[in-house]
């Protein structure tokens, strides 16, 4: 679906949600009141602001809300194209609160383009480190919000196949603990993944799966 397509669906689907509003005008801008930080961490802070919404008469309301602002990250599914494996961490997470299961992954450094971020990570994490350039290939799944309701955390999501890799000492951060290994594709859908950017990047990796080995299936059938 191109950009201009894509525009002309968001403005006929808006427009008809406009028909349903209750009184607030969700096409004009947001206007910040106020921003207070009440908390902050080394890595992420948090800011209680009050917000005014504009209304379909004129006016305006006036919302407050608690915000994590946290920078944004990459997280990498890696794919052995050579071996037709993927690489898997394993490290504690203080959410669930216990080691889980998950994909190398970091915070973007200031300035720094996702891609370019997304290797250094895999370097610092894991030590796996493409060839050259032409050993490896990028393929972007998107950009996600770990949860729109709480935090401004984007998370860019890549497959990352590499042809031909060296291993390099990895880099980890002071109090920073993470076990590395390749698995296999069933592996990988049968260990029990939980975290929902990984499973975004292992559905769309499950598509394109598929849509090789139908494509081999049909050539197969039709002696091509």
């Amino acid at each position: 679906m191109n950009a201009e397509t894509t525009e002309s669906i968001r403005k006929e689907v808006n427009r008809r949600l406009q028909e349903s509003t209750d009184g607030i005008d969700m096409e004009a801008p947001i206007r910040l009141v106020s921003s207070e930080t009440v908390y902050r961490g080394a890595i992420f802070h948090i800011d209680d602001r009050k917000l005014a919404l504009a209304k379909t008469d004129g006016g305006e309301v006036t919302v407050r809300r608690q915000i994590l602002v946290h920078p944004q990250a990459v997280v990498m599914l890696v794919h052995d194209e050579v071996q037709d494996k993927y690489l898997l961490e394993r490290e504690y997470r203080v959410g669930p609160n216990r080691f889980t299961y998950g994909f190398p992954a970091g915070l973007m450094e200031d300035g720094e383009k996702p891609e370019t971020s997304a290797l250094r990570e895999l370097q610092e994490e894991t030590g796996v480190t493409p060839k050259d350039e032409q050993s490896v290939r990028i393929e972007r799944v998107g950009d996600f919000y770990s949860s729109g309701g709480m935090t401004n955390e984007l998370a860019h999501i890549f497959i990352i196949h590499l042809s031909a890799w060296r291993q390099e000492p990895r880099h980890f951060d002071k109090d920073e603990h993470v076990q590395s290994t390749w698995v296999t594709w069933e592996e990988l859908t049968g260990i029990g993944i939980q975290a929902a950017d990984s499973t975004i990047a292992i559905q769309h990796e499950e598509i394109r799966r598929l849509r090789e080995r139908l494509a081999a299936e049909s050539s197969a059938f039709t002696g091509e």
